[in-house]
């Protein structure tokens, strides 16, 4: 049995689902997601609950898809609730970020500014070095920020790049120079 999948899901007040045969229809104050399910997998609402299961012949592929269903299920009704937000911090002489429409121009260091297209149900800004992405997809918030960072990656000798905020770069000593009288 999956741990994950046999937990209920509790639904929020304010938060509307809609049950359909291959996917789930999430409402809530900060915006809509539709979650598609695997075939092998059946919801159930129980007054403010939602819960899994397998249906048909139980294998180890379904028991893997009920819990990997349940927890993106369980996300989704968090993000139409409260919004998923990553931070990203520049550092670097020269290194800034700014929003300009739908667009977002990072000036990491190389010879022309690099323009990233926001994509669609996603907010972002940007306060000195520092970038929010807020969005009620959390695969999308989580993916935009890894591209984003894989622009200019911190480095391990200066620290130089865009990294999360709670990420620690671990940093590496450089060169030791040897003076020219000692051999």
């Amino acid at each position: 049995m999956s741990r994950l999948g046999k937990l209920p899901i509790t639904i929020p007040t304010g938060v509307q689902v809609q049950i359909k045969p291959d996917s789930l229809v999430i409402k809530g104050p900060k915006g809509e997601i539709i979650q598609p399910l695997p075939q092998s997998i059946e919801v159930k609402q129980e007054d403010s609950e939602l819960k899994l299961s397998i249906k048909g012949v139980v294998t180890n592929k379904n028991k893997a898809l009920w819990g990997l269903a349940r927890q993106l299920v369980a996300n989704a009704v968090k993000g139409v609730y409260e919004n998923f937000e990553k931070k990203l911090e520049i550092s670097g002489i020269g290194y800034k970020a700014q929003v300009e429409g739908q667009d977002l121009v990072l000036n990491l260091g190389y010879s022309h500014p690099i323009r990233y297209k926001i994509p669609a149900g996603l907010s972002v800004s940007v306060d000195k070095n520092t970038i929010t992405l807020v969005g009620v997809s959390k695969q999308l918030v989580g993916q935009t920020a890894a591209e984003i960072r894989s622009l200019r990656p911190p480095e391990p000798y200066k620290g130089k790049g865009i990294k999360y905020a709670d990420e620690v770069v671990r940093r590496k000593a450089g060169k030791v120079v040897k003076s020219a009288g000692a051999k």
